[in-house]
């Protein structure tokens, strides 16, 4: 089987009630199931041609991955306080685009707690739960808090990152599933050492701003029949074909038997998958 050739996008996944993630790979317009590829030679070819995921132009170099230049340096949503929500400037007058500032930042987000390559804090608009954990290669999630705006979830997110990792090690993650662990009893612990923090924000933005939440936790099953024991990345600004057999999905991550890729970075390529 063969795709057309088109521009590469992440991974769309869906959860299913059991638990699985269930992974497509979108190239152009077209779909490519991968769980049903695991096991199967899969070859990605890159064809030299990178078209912004905004604008369409062709460019040289992928910025945010998958952004020309221009759309990088004007877009909300590659700026600065996309990756630091603490450092919103929307109340000076100076988001690039104010109308997606109110669509997408004053909007219901969640601060949660994750097991990904240990435990982490993160936090995640609610339309991305769980699209959030499962490209984070989160085994388990525990949402925690619900807050009104991004602003809001970043000044949550820097309370809870004193005292554990708000970042993953993705070497570490990819390499197999951490340790299970008990979440509900972790965020038990974690609440009571941030309550003058919370008070603080309730106080500057009003009593109903951070929500604790009462939560079940979730749990993440993802496609891999074997997990690397040595990272070996594969780039396609280095070698235009990644090729191999397809051992695992997980994160944004493509587990072959060559190597792994990072499938989120390579966005806006123009490439063909062949599967034999």
């Amino acid at each position: 089987m063969q795709t057309e050739v088109g521009a590469l996008r992440k991974m769309t996944a869906q959860l299913d009630e059991q638990g699985h993630v269930h992974y497509q790979l979108p190239i152009g317009e077209q779909l490519l199931p991968l769980n049903e590829l695991i096991g199967k030679q899969l070859t990605l070819i890159y064809h030299e041609h990178i078209s912004c995921s905004h604008c369409g132009r062709k460019t040289k170099k992928s910025f945010s991955q998958g952004y020309c230049y221009p759309c990088m340096q004007k877009l909300a949503q590659c700026d600065m306080c996309i990756m630091k929500p603490e450092t919103c400037h929307f109340e000076q007058g100076t988001c690039r685009e104010p109308e997606w500032g109110e669509a997408n930042c004053f909007i219901p987000h969640y601060v949660y707690l994750a097991n990904t390559s240990g435990l982490k804090v993160g936090i995640t608009r609610h339309t991305q739960i769980p699209t959030r954990w499962i490209d984070q290669g989160a085994t388990q999630a525990l949402p925690v808090f619900k807050v009104n705006t991004r602003l809001q979830s970043g000044l949550v997110e820097i309370a809870l990152a004193e005292f554990i990792a708000d970042k993953t090690n993705w070497r570490t993650m990819l390499k197999g599933n951490a340790e299970p662990m008990d979440l509900i009893a972790k965020s038990q612990e974690l609440i009571p050492l941030i309550s003058e923090k919370l008070n603080d924000i309730r106080l500057k933005f009003g009593e109903d701003s951070v929500e604790q939440l009462s939560n079940d936790m979730v749990e993440l099953n993802f496609p891999v029949e074997e997990f690397p024991t040595k990272i070996v990345s594969h780039n396609f600004d280095k070698n235009p074909e990644v090729s191999g057999i397809l051992q695992g999905i997980k994160g944004q991550y493509l587990f072959f038997d060559t190597g792994v890729i990072n499938i989120r970075k390579f966005s806006s390529y123009h490439i063909h998958a062949l599967v034999n």
